[in-house]
């Protein structure tokens, strides 16, 4: 009689070798994917292939036993304008769960309305956590020979989109760079592009934040 009454409940499963369905475990969740868009410094511009920081970021996801899949939709040359054009396609395709925006720099070296990047990169911020995924901006510096008033208010804008929309925030991609005493060594002979050697310490500026954003 106690026997008929427990399986009723479902509650002698354990003894049967059987669970009852309120106890199956939930399927596992899908591995984390993340979206990077950006210019040339995440597109590998200049260096052997799989030598950049996004490459290095899949290396060390692996070495961590992280499972995630990056997707580098990078391209040299391109603007915020570009990015917020192309997102919308990328996260349809890629359906990611970490978006990351390291664009601004050519809006910067054309000379382009510092409130135009703003808005681009705020509605690229938007439009990612719209669908889901959490979003790291990364900030980019202009040299002082630009006018130190345009650079000044340039780096700020990647916190006050930042702040505004509450998304993750590495001030400055090329920390460690350009501050020290011979910038030289880490950059191609166009001095904007960083060589190999440097990309790991680029990689070391990001993965911190993209750790924290990770299931």
């Amino acid at each position: 009689m106690f026997r008929r009454h427990c399986i009723a409940l479902g509650l002698c499963a354990a003894t049967t070798g059987l669970l009852p369905a309120w106890a199956a475990k939930p399927p596992p969740a899908p591995p984390a994917s993340i979206l990077v868009v950006g210019d040339s410094l995440s597109a590998e511009y200049g260096l052997k292939r799989g030598t950049g920081w996004v490459a290095l970021m899949e290396q060390r996801l692996a070495q961590e036993k992280i499972v995630a899949t990056v997707i580098n939709a990078s391209i040299s040359g391109d603007t915020t304008a570009g990015g917020r054009a192309r997102l919308p396609a990328l996260i349809a395709q890629h359906h990611p769960s970490v978006v990351v925006i390291e664009l601004g720099g050519n809006d910067a070296l054309r000379g382009l309305p510092l409130n135009m990047t703003q808005d681009n990169l705020q509605a690229m911020t938007q439009a990612a956590q719209a669908a889901g995924a959490k979003v790291l901006l990364i900030g980019m510096q202009m040299p002082p020979n630009y006018g130190q008033d345009y650079a000044d208010r340039f780096a700020a804008l990647y916190g006050t989109v930042a702040k505004a929309s509450k998304a993750a925030l590495v001030p400055y991609l090329l920390k460690g760079l350009t501050d020290g005493p011979d910038t030289r060594q880490w950059f191609q002979n166009d001095g904007i592009h960083p060589k190999e050697a440097a990309h790991p310490i680029i990689l070391n500026n990001v993965w911190p934040a993209i750790k924290k954003l990770l299931p």
